[in-house]
């Protein structure tokens, strides 16, 4: 939950800050090195992040990559930023390379809004050509802050993210793939279905109608699972609701209000009616108490009685609200606390 309200607040303050932020250096500063922080690297030690780490490639000298991650004395991943107005499609060749060099198993590509996270699933020491996680930081669903958070310090696990890897990154591809079917189905995917439900010719006019009729039935399958989905939880709501309504009733019915409460309410109007309407004073009985309200209001309590023990005692409440505890022998006992009581009652006309 912690990266969670962070990771918000740092998508804040990026819609807030990028039209002022005009160059690469200005957006590794107010957005790349923010989210390394929230990852629990500190980007001020260099055991931990190191700047402009050196990524020579044969004879090429010179090479740096922007910042690279360690633990244990070695580089876990590198991260390569752009400006945060730039397209990182064009870039990702560039930090290929420095992936190739560093031996590191992770490599970031980022414009401090755009996250691309890679690895090499298809051949050792060899970048991937796609992102295992693609993310935009201003639009994160729960699913993809779940895969962030295994790239904390204090839960990072190469063996884990990589095996990982490979489940993230052909999930996130057949996604794409019934994205693009559902907009626009493809004649192999038409033809798919057809072959089954259709028993004649697949001449061009069937696979025209096939196609609208597939591309319907996808849609309408969806609405239906949806609607499916909202229906149930709101059946589970009202399951909820009327469960807590019967608990509440349960928890009513174990309440009894005895004669001899009523009677020590009888005594207690008989004292306040001097002061104030009888209509004003209310009790509301409890499991542990019978009390006694000034205006129906939880905030007035004017008194508590507790007659259901062997000995029975009146709560009484001073100017703070704070209780006083009283035993009594009998009912009439109540008549000796008329001064506190209408004290209390004095206390609420004041304010």
């Amino acid at each position: 939950m912690e990266l969670n309200n962070q990771l918000k607040a740092l998508a804040d303050k990026i819609e807030q800050l990028k039209n002022k932020i005009e160059n690469e250096e200005s957006t590794k500063h107010a957005f790349v090195l923010p989210f390394i922080n929230l990852l629990g690297y500190d980007s001020f030690n260099p055991t931990e992040v190191v700047p402009e780490f050196t990524a020579d490639l044969g004879l090429k000298k010179g090479e740096k990559v922007d910042y690279a991650i360690f633990q244990n004395d070695h580089p876990v991943m590198i991260i390569e930023c752009k400006n945060w107005k730039e397209d990182l499609n064009v870039h990702n060749s560039q930090l290929a390379r420095y992936f190739h060099v560093t031996q590191t198993r992770f490599a970031l590509l980022t414009n401090g809004i755009e996250y691309r996270f890679y690895t090499d699933l298809d051949e050792t020491n060899i970048m991937d050509e796609k992102p295992f996680l693609e993310f935009d930081i201003t639009n994160l669903k729960e699913n993809t802050i779940n895969e962030i958070t295994k790239f904390h310090k204090s839960n990072f696990d190469i063996d884990k993210i990589v095996d990982n890897a490979s489940s993230l990154k052909y999930t996130k591809e057949i996604k794409k793939l019934i994205h693009i079917e559902l907009q626009e189905p493809t004649f192999d995917f038409v033809k798919l279905f057809a072959n089954r439900v259709y028993s004649g010719r697949l001449t061009e006019r069937v696979m025209s109608e096939f196609n609208e009729l597939v591309k319907k039935a996808f849609n309408q399958t969806i609405s239906e699972r949806v609607s499916d989905r909202l229906n149930s939880a709101l059946h589970k709501e009202v399951e909820k609701q009327h469960e807590e309504e019967y608990e509440e009733d349960e928890e009513i019915s174990k309440i009894v209000t005895t004669e001899e409460e009523l009677e020590g309410y009888q005594v207690i109007k008989a004292i306040l009616r001097r002061k104030i309407s009888t209509d004003r004073i209310v009790h509301r009985d409890t499991q542990s108490y019978f009390g006694v309200l000034l205006d129906d209001n939880n905030r007035k309590p004017i008194c508590r009685l507790h007659l259901d023990g062997t000995k029975k005692y009146i709560s009484l409440f001073d100017q703070n609200k704070d209780v006083q505890r009283e035993q009594i022998l009998s009912i009439d006992d109540i008549y000796s606390f008329e001064e506190q009581l209408l004290q209390t009652v004095a206390y609420y006309e004041q304010e």
